[in-house]
Parts: structure tokens; sequence; C-alpha cells
């Protein structure tokens, strides 16, 4: 009788240790390109490939330094409340987990007043919280008509 449960508990044991230990996590891994020519259209320089990134919390972004020359870093007043700033060294691919909720402006350093800027939307609860303020941060040079583009097509993607 003692063996009898001494088994019925193991398989218990067992069961409860596979179905923890076996949880998918799903988290998944997004590449953001830094480029120095769009591939799909050749007139667009200095570009992050795709410019607008809509993710889960959790997710990481990976920046992938195609070409020399590139970085990536939060604008300051473009990331919620509380999120953790960024900025990448240059030439180098740099990966970044987000876990709250909202939208996140990025620019490469260099290249930010030719343009070079994107949008990570975190999706979750509340996401568009910060969006309001973030798109009153003051651009300048080509970065005002791409961003103004960027919350455009953000927009239609609602």
């Amino acid at each position: 009788m003692k063996k009898g449960i001494c088994i019925a508990l193991t398989v218990v044991v067992a069961t409860i240790s596979f179905a923890v230990f076996s949880v998918e996590t799903h988290a998944e891994t997004h590449v953001v390109k830094m480029l120095n020519k769009d591939p799909d259209n050749k007139k667009k320089r200095n570009v992050f490939i795709p410019s607008v990134l809509k993710i889960k919390p959790g997710d990481t972004v990976h920046f992938v330094a195609v070409n020399k020359g590139h970085n990536t870093q939060s604008i300051k007043g473009m990331i919620p409340k509380g999120a953790k700033t960024w900025r990448s060294k240059f030439s180098k691919d740099f990966k970044i987990t987000f876990d709250k909720p909202g939208v996140y402006g990025y620019r490469c350093a260099p290249h930010y007043v030719l343009g070079m800027v994107g949008l990570i939307v975190v999706e979750g609860e509340n996401w568009k919280a910060n969006m309001a303020a973030a798109k009153k941060v003051k651009q300048h040079g080509r970065a005002k008509k791409i961003f103004n583009a960027l919350w455009r097509e953000l927009d239609k993607a609602k």
C-alpha cells in the first residue's frame, strides 16, 4: 500500500514539474536593421527597417548594424514614464527588451536630422498613454517629416 502511494506521489510530482517547466514563453525577438539605403526604395537613405514595429511586453528588439556608422537611442520625451532609456554604440548590434506598454521614439544620432528615426509600440493595457506627449516632442530637419509619416502609419494600423 505504501509503495502504491509513493508511486502515485511520484507521478503527481513529475506531472506538475513537467507542466511548470514546459510552459512556453511567448516572448519574441524582433529584428530592426540599420541601413544606409532602403532595399525596396534606393531613394530612401539612412533608415531603420521596419521603421514602425509593434511588439508585446517582454519582447526583445535586436537592432542589427547592417551598415556601419549607425546607432540607436531613445528620444527624450518619447518613451513611457518609468521606461528605461537606451543608447547603443556606433556600428554595433544592440538588443533591448521592452516590458512597459507604450510608444517609444528612437533615432540614429548622426543621421537624426536626415530622418533616421523609428517607433516601437509595446502593446498592452493603456499603451496609448504617452502617445500624445510623444507626438508633441519637437523634431528637427527631415526627422519631423518622417515622424509625421510614422504617426499616420500608426494611426492607420490601429
